[in-house]
């Protein structure tokens, strides 16, 4: 078996992450924290699964602690891996809700049974403890657990008996002994101490649900949860149309140029003060005696004009013909001329200023009508269009006045709209609070009627000693006959696994130690000419090569002629020295015919491979 692709839609860390291997050595680098042993983990369930815990266990349990980072929704990968031929996707959701296990064998297109005989022939009957006993080493954990004894155990007396992985020695034990202790607590002496353990448990149980705590207010906070959405509804309606109408009203000001009641009060006081100009210069221009004193001016002018020309005219001919002095003449003439001039002038500024009243008459005229075409639709400048035009700017006063009352209504109505969404969040957590209450209330329930029934069967106990009685001493024979047959594999145990770490240790020490031995119980020790030296009191290093050799050969046993599953290494060369490791990689590149994953946070294994010439795949994370 080899391992292709992980496709990891959500599982702690990592989202939407696809990391591809391929044969040989695949080193995965990645800093401390990186994810490594996510991945790792990842795998791991892929594999076998994830359960959660209960109760005070399930806020620590694997399930908790790799929960997705992001958008719990998508606890779920897939892994695909090639197996005797055939590419096959493995797809797990880990969710509690929807926890589901597809495979598809994609060689064929189809998808397959997920059915735990398939799974069980996929991994080569490898079980979840013997996976993490044997080809996955966890991070600084190389040294078996101690539930392989019994796994390795189990795995040779089949070998020494039916040839069959379906039996299982440890399971029958464990069976056993699970009977006989159910079976034993159905005598008196026990049945009456689970009686009474019983009654206990029931009062206790009955006590805890009759608190005011567990009063089912759910239907309360439910209905107030409804009336405040469904005063939020109709705030937001009103605050809907309150809007609308601000922005109405305030869209029709902006039109007029009007910003407030400041403005249309100043526009108004503007209005009527050219109003008033416009009355006064008409009237001036209207004035008739301006008029007649304008035409007399000139008119003057034009006489004391003629009259200057005459004399002049007339001095002359008298002072031809009779040759007489004309000063006096002169001087009358030059007066009348100068009279002319001055009542010309008169006439002139008159008929200027004329003009000016009539433009500024004009000008405001023009300014007017357009005032009170636009506000009034009428160009008359009478008093009633003055009026009109009072009346149309308290309109826009009042429009003023209800656009701010509209603006500060949907202010208040905010404020009020936030209040009850407060006021509904508050309800959700107390209907919330309310449901796990009643959940709690009904597995307390439930738990209650499970006592009440056990109690009502452990009535019946006395009546059933005797048959009690024969089937503990049945139980007793066949744990004896089991207890045989596992004292008799004992010996075999030990020859399998000693010369197979044997020959491991040897490759990967590089020859330093040829020779182990281990005992039932799995402690090793190293031979030497005197005498057999625990793996104690050995160099660190030395130790974790020698529990390295252990893991492998309990994985060569486990997986006998099967196709090799990948062996997987998480941090486990830390205690290994630059010499070690090139050791260990070296035979491994060599002896082992399957794929190698090798997490780590050091940069020195992907060096001395290079170093090596060793082809390897380098996966960053």
């Amino acid at each position: 078996m080899k391992f292709l692709e992980l496709q990891i839609k959500g599982f702690g860390k990592f989202h939407d992450r696809s990391i591809s291997f391929t044969d040989g050595i695949n080193v995965v680098y990645g800093k401390n924290e990186a994810g490594k042993s996510t991945i790792h983990t990842f795998i791991r369930c892929m594999l076998f699964g994830l359960k959660p815990q209960r109760g005070k266990a399930a806020r620590k349990d694997l399930y908790s602690q790799y929960e997705p980072w992001e958008n719990s929704g998508t606890y779920e990968g897939a892994l695909r891996l090639e197996h005797e031929g055939h590419i096959y996707r493995i797809e797990r959701s880990f969710r509690k809700d929807k926890k589901e296990l597809h495979i598809i064998d994609e060689t064929l297109g189809r998808e397959m049974e997920a059915t735990d005989a398939f799974m069980n022939e996929l991994l080569g009957g490898l079980s979840e403890t013997a996976y993490t006993n044997t080809i996955s080493i966890g991070q600084l954990k190389s040294a078996t657990d101690g539930g392989m004894v019994s796994e390795l155990k189990n795995y040779i007396a089949n070998m020494n008996t039916s040839g069959n992985m379906a039996l299982n020695i440890t399971k029958a034990s464990a069976f056993l002994k699970a009977q006989k202790k159910e079976t034993e607590s159905r005598l008196i002496p026990e049945a009456a101490r689970s009686y009474t353990t019983l009654l206990g448990e029931i009062k206790a149980i009955e006590k805890d649900i009759s608190a005011p705590e567990y009063e089912n207010r759910l239907p309360e906070f439910t209905k107030l949860k409804l009336d405040t959405r469904a005063e939020i509804g109709k705030k937001q309606a009103e605050k809907e149309e309150m809007i609308q109408k601000a922005a109405r009203g305030r869209q029709l000001l902006e039109e007029n140029h009007f910003k407030g009641l400041d403005s249309i009060e100043q526009y108004e006081n503007q209005t009527e003060t050219i109003f008033r100009d416009y009355r006064e210069v008409k009237a001036a221009t209207e004035k008739r005696p301006r008029k007649v004193m304008t035409v007399v001016f000139f008119a003057l002018a034009v006489l004391l004009a003629a009259g200057a020309i005459g004399l002049a005219v007339m001095g002359s001919s008298i002072a031809i013909l009779q040759n007489v002095n004309l000063s006096s003449l002169i001087a009358m003439a030059a007066g009348a001329g100068i009279a002319s001039i001055l009542c010309c002038g008169a006439g002139t500024a008159l008929l200027l200023q004329a003009r000016r009243l009539n433009r500024e008459l004009l000008l405001s005229s023009q300014a007017l009508q357009e005032t009170f075409h636009r506000h009034i639709g009428d160009s008359d400048l009478s008093d009633q269009a003055l009026e009109s035009f009072r009346s149309r700017m308290a309109e826009f006063k009042r429009l003023t006045t209800a656009t701010e009352q509209s603006e500060a209504a949907v202010t208040t109505l905010s404020n009020e709209i936030a209040s009850l969404n407060s006021k509904q969040s508050d309800c959700s957590d107390a209907i919330e609070k309310q449901q796990k209450l009643q959940w709690e209330l009904e597995k307390k329930l439930e738990l209650l009627g499970n006592y009440k029934n056990q109690l009502e069967s452990l009535k019946h106990t006395l009546a059933e000693n005797a048959r009690v009685s024969e089937e503990l001493a049945a139980i007793d024979l066949a744990q004896e006959t089991l207890n045989d047959l596992s004292m008799s594999i004992r010996d075999s145990f030990g020859l399998y696994l000693n010369k197979t770490a044997s020959d491991l240790i040897s490759g990967i020490t590089g020859g330093i130690y040829s020779s182990m031995s281990i005992d039932e119980n799995l402690n090793a020790f190293m031979n030497t000419p005197t005498k057999l030296v625990p793996i104690e009191q050995v160099s660190s290093g030395t130790m974790d090569q020698i529990y390295l050799a252990l893991r492998l050969a309990a994985a060569k046993l486990i997986q006998g002629d099967k196709e090799d599953m990948p062996l997987i290494f998480d941090d486990s060369f830390v205690l290994y020295d630059d010499e070690r490791l090139k050791s260990a990689l070296k035979w491994l590149s060599r002896s082992y015919g399957g794929q190698l994953i090798i997490f780590t946070c050091h940069q020195r294994e992907a060096q001395m491979l290079t170093a090596n010439q060793i082809e390897y795949n380098l996966i960053r994370i």
